[in-house]
């Protein structure tokens, strides 16, 4: 049965990760870690796991919106990956607490569109 146009399509929605190794040896380093843990949550992002977050945008533009504000913030030292995957592959994903299989994180019943 086709999509009707007010109902976004799987393939439409975006799911953005950020996934980072940041140094925090030093206060300078620990400061540059909250600063951007600070962006990702206030620009909506959840924790999935540790130094994993991830947040769903209604469509690829919006994600690249997100990514440059993202690569305009980033810390000076350490590494950070961004991904952008479709609701679609990130509905793919396996998920394990310990050998229990559990499900991947809905989307929130509210999309953000900025």
């Amino acid at each position: 049965m086709p999509e009707s146009n007010n109902r976004l399509s799987r393939y439409q929605i975006m799911w953005l990760f950020a996934m980072f190794d940041l140094p925090v040896k030093e206060k300078k380093q620990r400061k540059a870690y909250a600063r951007f843990r600070n962006l990702l949550l206030n620009e909506g992002f959840d924790q999935l796991q540790y130094s994993v977050y991830a947040r769903v945008c209604a469509s690829e533009q919006v994600a690249g919106t997100i990514q440059a504000k993202l690569e305009a913030q980033l810390p000076p030292d350490g590494h950070v990956r961004l991904l952008a995957v479709t609701d679609r592959q990130f509905g793919k994903m396996q998920v394990f607490y310990g050998k229990n299989r559990g499900k991947p994180e809905g989307k929130p019943s509210q999309l953000q569109l900025f």
